[in-house]
């Protein structure tokens, strides 16, 4: 298996990280690093997470704040975005 960060997910995972910088640095560095060790356990285990709201797409809960989206195609993880739970997901349409 091999781990592929798309562009939106790394725009939310610096996004995410420079927010709580601001206040707390140390507090982003361990969640950066709590991403890091999670989307690892992937490779070993790519249904590790739940079923996604989205066809095709898989969740996992990284921290009881942040769910990391992703979606396996053939040998391949990708990470397609990282959210806050509380943020809507799927967006809606309008």
């Amino acid at each position: 298996m091999k781990l592929v960060w798309t562009r939106p997910a790394h725009a939310d995972r610096k996004k995410i990280r420079d927010h709580i910088a601001q206040h707390a640095p140390a507090a982003a560095l361990a969640l950066d690093e709590l991403f890091s060790e999670k989307t690892g356990l992937l490779l070993d285990h790519p249904d590790l997470g739940r079923s996604g709201r989205v066809p095709g797409t898989r969740e996992l809960v990284v921290h009881q704040n942040y769910i990391l989206i992703y979606d396996v195609v053939s040998n391949l993880v990708r990470i397609l975005r990282v959210l806050h739970a509380a943020r809507q997901w799927p967006p809606t349409q309008r």
